[in-house]
């Protein structure tokens, strides 16, 4: 159980799903540490302050639970918030041109 008060932080903690590091580990090994500077540098650091509002962060429609996207240059990071427990869960990393398909 979390804590409440002066020891509660207001930040989103990230969680980085199986499937995640499966699919960050099947890219080139180029591509692989681009993402992982822009996570580390840009996109985690946003998720953390405000995982809902940003240039590169877009809510997907028609996904159930509502899904939200961040772009890395041309791929796609898909993860879910959990506004309750303040927990941004990575779900995906895809390259655009195969990251919309069915």
């Amino acid at each position: 159980m979390r804590k409440q008060g002066a020891d509660a932080s207001p930040d989103f903690r990230i969680f980085e799903t199986d499937e995640f590091q499966k699919r960050l580990g099947q890219l080139t090994l180029i591509d692989s540490r681009f993402i992982q500077r822009k996570l580390i540098e840009h996109m985690y650091p946003q998720l953390r302050k405000a995982p809902f509002f940003g240039l590169n962060i877009k809510k997907l429609k028609g996904y159930n639970p509502e899904t939200w996207r961040y772009r890395i240059g041309r791929f796609r990071v898909f993860y879910l918030i959990d506004q309750a427990e303040k927990i941004v869960s990575i779900l995906s990393v895809d390259n655009r041109r195969d990251a919309y398909k069915g």
